[in-house]
């Protein structure tokens, strides 16, 4: 018995020793540890001799938020070169920021240009912590307005790099923005967050964040962090430039006008007007209930679905066709549909998946509004023809005013600016004589017609845009306006209530194909006008050279 106890323990300490007990660290056997070295070697340990600048020994756990202790406003760490060298990037302080701000974004952080200071800071360098949240701030109203994510990254790079942060990396998706900053190759970054909660559509606070942007990037302009922070909160302060009633009847106006152009008359006018503005009020009251977006449009997709067939139903001489369509120009989501697809254009296939997926959801309830209403009607014995959708009669000059006169309510909706309306009123005007030119008088393809007439809007919209160093979307949203595809919309919807699938299905893919050529031109017309137009200071092949995202081909 005392034999087996004496050499259990040695059995004990012939086992294997467990993963706990062993590590991939440990030294090897027969290798001695000396007292002023550890005994287990990392390979992310400083090799002797290298001399790193310790930060201060009092704050001993350190923050992420403190100013790093390697950084200099005036010399900052230099960045990692590669070994072919840095390529030469013209740059000149004549182009537009936004233009030099996408540049630089869209290279690689290796490769480029040392940032040059625009505003005054310390010696210390800036509270990078205060520049990143203001950035974030920036980039937060941009999204929540509708601009575009390259765009809001584009602003926020401007913001950071007009106070000399180095090596910053915004990050936008369709509710989230993040921005990264690492100020040397051996300090630890400093990333922050914020996330878009609410969506509220006025141009106003947008072309005001633009001009803040715009003061900031201007090195004559002597902006300190308060000052930017005083601005930024009076924007957000700022009141909407139209109040309720306004946008109630300019929606009443745009529906009139919508329906004028598929050929209504005086009656079909202010029929769709009605039905549109009772609509708005009920959206407005489901809002105020707390009811999703996706109920507000069904329920305002109901009431002129709903007079035009209570017209048909009471014989009146009118075309209800009309009536219901106008209604439907007022509630097709065309904003965020030309923004989900820039943002698939330039690469943001996320934040563009989930732009498309809203405008999807948009689309499903008005869909689902407007058949509610039409089963109703057809069941009611009202008689309905889709055949109308060929007799759109051709008045030019009323189809002219009455396009004008619809870019100019969606203006007032979208909260504009009174000195961008009437330059949005004319390119919608221009818009639409491109469109009936091409597709009546020449006999073209209504989808092709559409796409060239949404190009031009873009291009136009982008010279004002580069003219006055701002956002471009006050000055094609509301001219696509006129081309948005109410009336495919409503006919499939009708052959779909009638039990005519396939021919409501056809209706509806042409309706897309509408929607895809205006967003497809207007980002097109965007990209001609950077792509031709010449940057001071700059070669052309050079300065769109930078504009690759991948380097395979």
């Amino acid at each position: 018995m005392r034999q087996e106890r004496v050499t259990e323990p040695e059995a004990e300490d012939r086992k294997p020793q467990s993963d706990e007990a062993r590590s991939a660290f440990a030294a090897p056997v027969g290798v001695t540890s000396s007292d002023d070295e550890s005994s287990t070697t990392s390979e992310f340990a400083l090799p002797k001799g290298l001399d790193v600048p310790q930060p201060p020994t009092g704050d001993a756990e350190g923050s992420a938020f403190s100013t790093p202790h390697t950084y200099s406003a005036k010399h900052a760490p230099p960045a990692f070169t590669p070994p072919s060298g840095i390529p030469v990037v013209k740059l000149t302080k004549e182009a537009p920021w936004q233009d030099r701000m996408r540049t630089m974004l869209r290279m690689p952080v290796t490769e480029r240009p040392a940032p040059e200071p625009v505003q005054k800071v310390d010696e210390a360098g800036p509270a990078v912590p205060r520049v990143l949240d203001l950035t974030l701030r920036i980039g937060e109203l941009l999204l929540a307005g509708g601009e575009g994510a390259e765009d809001v990254e584009t602003a926020m790079f401007a913001v950071c790099r007009s106070y000399g942060l180095d090596r910053c990396e915004p990050n936008v998706t369709f509710t989230l923005l993040s921005i990264s900053h690492q100020p040397s190759l051996v300090d630890d970054p400093v990333t922050a967050s914020r996330t878009v909660r609410r969506r509220v559509t006025d141009y106003t606070r947008l072309a005001a964040v633009y001009a803040l942007v715009d003061d900031l990037s201007d090195p004559e302009t002597a902006i300190s962090l308060e000052e930017a922070y005083r601005r930024l909160a009076e924007i957000r302060r700022n009141r909407h430039p139209y109040p309720g009633w306004v946008l109630t009847a300019a929606g009443g106006l745009l529906a009139g006008a919508a329906s004028v152009l598929v050929g209504g008359d005086a009656v079909v006018f202010v029929a769709a007007a009605l039905g549109a503005m009772l609509g708005d009020r009920l959206a407005w009251l489901c809002a105020g209930r707390g009811l999703p977006e996706f109920y507000q449009f069904t329920v305002a997709a109901m009431p002129p679905a709903a007079i035009g067939i209570a017209l048909t139903l009471t014989h009146v001489d009118v075309k209800a066709s009309a009536v219901v369509t106008g209604g439907l120009f007022a509630l097709l989501p065309g904003r965020a549909l030309v923004a989900g697809v820039q943002d698939g254009l330039t690469g943001f296939y996320i934040t563009a998946s989930a732009r498309l997926l809203e405008v999807m959801y948009f689309f499903v309830g008005i869909v689902a509004g407007v058949l509610v209403v039409l089963y109703f009607g057809v069941k009611l014995g009202a008689q309905l023809n889709p055949d109308q959708a060929l007799g759109i009669s051709e008045r030019p000059v009323l189809q002219i005013v009455a396009s004008m006169l619809l870019s100019l309510t969606f203006a007032i909706l979208l909260q504009q600016e009174r000195s961008t309306v009437l330059a949005v009123t004319l390119n919608g005007g221009v818009a639409w004589s491109v469109y009936g030119a091409m597709h009546y008088a020449g006999d073209i393809s209504p989808v092709a017609s559409t796409a060239v007439a949404a190009g031009l809007v873009g291009l136009f919209g982008q010279l004002l845009s580069r003219y006055r160093f701002a956002s471009a979307l006050p000055y094609t949203t509301a001219a696509i306006g006129p081309l948005l595809p109410g009336s495919a919309t409503y006919f499939g919807l009708l052959s779909i209530a009638q039990n005519n699938v396939d021919k409501g299905l056809v209706s509806l893919t042409k309706a897309a194909a509408l929607a895809m050529a205006i967003a497809i031109g207007v980002n097109l017309g965007s990209e001609i006008s950077r792509l031709f137009l010449r940057v001071p200071g700059a070669a052309s092949a050079a300065g769109r050279r930078a504009a690759k995202r991948t380097r395979g081909f």
